[in-house]
């Protein structure tokens, strides 16, 4: 058998179906070029906002893939050294303009998160709001390879990200525990995996996501 591209069977062969294509940086440039994308809700996450009010944050702060800016800008206003990175340069330029309008000084970048050595800065501080579930497996291993790399020992790594309790199979890939546990299994100490809500643009209720927070080791 064989088996078509979708993964059918067919003669007495099985071939894999092909795994699903991770969005590339023009996939999510095009999505600030033609509209507003479902993620961008023009304000913090509320889960992030609790964090800053808890007293979470300490400086400098990266935003890893900082979209349009919001989580980086809130730092900043709350007196933070700040650095935004994003591989989409439309979103740059309107965290750019966002910076400008609320006179906030914060370093924007285009960048990739799979090499954050070329900021050359170290964080105490790293927020991520729907980076992390965009990868792959072997692009997971490198990411969390980077943010190694730029964090101080001691230094907090907060993820947002879709939950596997998130029904349906519309949007990114869902992420399990387990697999957060897994992945920041060395150099990181796992210390919380909560469930919340991903404020989105197109559901009132939002998305089901897990806030995850690491300690660098």
């Amino acid at each position: 058998m064989t088996m078509s591209d979708d993964g059918e069977v067919a003669g007495d062969r099985v071939i894999d179906s092909p795994p699903a294509r991770r969005p590339q940086q023009e996939d999510f440039d095009t999505s600030y070029r033609t509209g507003t994308p479902p993620w961008d809700i023009g304000r913090p996450q509320a889960a992030f906002v609790r964090l800053l009010e808890a007293g979470e944050f300490h400086g400098p702060v990266l935003d890893v893939g900082c979209g349009t800016g919001e989580h980086a800008l809130m730092a900043a206003a709350a007196g933070f050294v700040a650095v935004g990175i994003d591989a989409a340069p439309t979103a740059i330029e309107l965290a750019q303009a966002k910076a400008a309008q609320r006179s906030l000084e914060v370093r924007f970048e285009v960048g990739d998160a799979l090499d954050l050595s070329g900021l050359a800065t170290q964080f105490e501080t790293v927020l991520d709001c729907g980076l992390f579930h965009v990868f792959d497996d072997d692009d997971r291993a490198r990411f969390v390879s980077s943010l190694h790399g730029v964090v101080v020992p001691g230094g907090r790594y907060f993820m947002l990200c879709f939950s596997d309790r998130q029904p349906g199979d519309w949007g990114p890939r869902r992420v399990r525990q387990d697999e957060l546990r897994h992945g920041f299994a060395d150099g990181w100490r796992v210390d919380a995996i909560e469930a919340t809500a991903l404020e989105i643009t197109i559901s009132a209720e939002g998305a089901q996501a897990w806030l995850a927070s690491f300690t660098r080791m």
